[in-house]
């Protein structure tokens, strides 16, 4: 089955984006890369990150650690009717949703990531969904046209597809944007484009096997 091992996001400042994400999240394990990177982008860069976690407390935890790091709070956490969160952009644009279905604590704050979800902004929901299940993965959940993610391994980074309008409406975004995504998934099924213009490289285990 293919899946992601890792997202790599291409900063203007190394250093700064490895102290600001050990800082904020912790983040010391392969599935998140940095690599530096001048390409030119502007506006919604056309996806969001999602951490999940186990309950509201962790949320807290992450998020406040992150505003404290540098980020930007693009939305306040909250509890609603699917659970609890917020969102924040990191100082080198990437937009963070963190995330808990849990609407009561059953503990104290841990800053544990149980999960990584990439969510894509796309312009047709049906066409990205059939590219996708072309290139080897399995579709999980699927709301019609608006909404798709994948099956993978709790280990890995899980794919989603929304809306572009949808997701920076979500992410508390204005949706206009152009230039690079400034972002490459490695994966086992790359290397490839997909149709909008995410770019896909071959992980680990894909060059190993072969």
């Amino acid at each position: 089955m293919t899946s992601i091992e890792s997202v790599t996001l291409d900063v203007a400042d190394l250093s700064a984006a490895e102290r600001f994400y050990t800082a904020a999240f912790g983040l010391g394990d392969d599935r998140l890369r940095l690599r530096a990177s001048d390409a030119a982008t502007s506006g919604f860069r056309g996806f969001t990150l999602s951490l999940v976690v186990a309950q509201p407390a962790d949320v807290r935890a992450l998020f406040d650690a992150a505003v404290q790091a540098g980020a930007t709070q693009l939305k306040p956490v909250t509890k609603s009717l699917w659970g609890y969160g917020g969102v924040v952009q990191a100082p080198d644009g990437t937009v963070w949703k963190i995330a808990t279905s849990a609407k009561k604590d059953s503990g104290p704050a841990a800053r544990r990531i149980d999960s990584i979800v990439l969510l894509l902004g796309v312009a047709d929901i049906s066409a990205s969904k059939r590219f996708y299940v072309e290139h080897g993965l399995t579709v999980g959940k699927s709301f019609g046209p608006m909404y798709v993610e994948f099956a993978g391994d709790s280990n890995a980074v899980r794919l989603a597809l929304y809306r572009r309008r949808a997701l920076a409406k979500d992410a508390g975004v204005a949706p206009e944007g152009d230039g690079s995504h400034r972002l490459a998934i490695g994966g086992t099924a790359g290397p490839f484009t997909d149709p909008d213009g995410f770019a896909w490289e071959a992980s680990s285990t894909a060059v190993a096997a072969a």
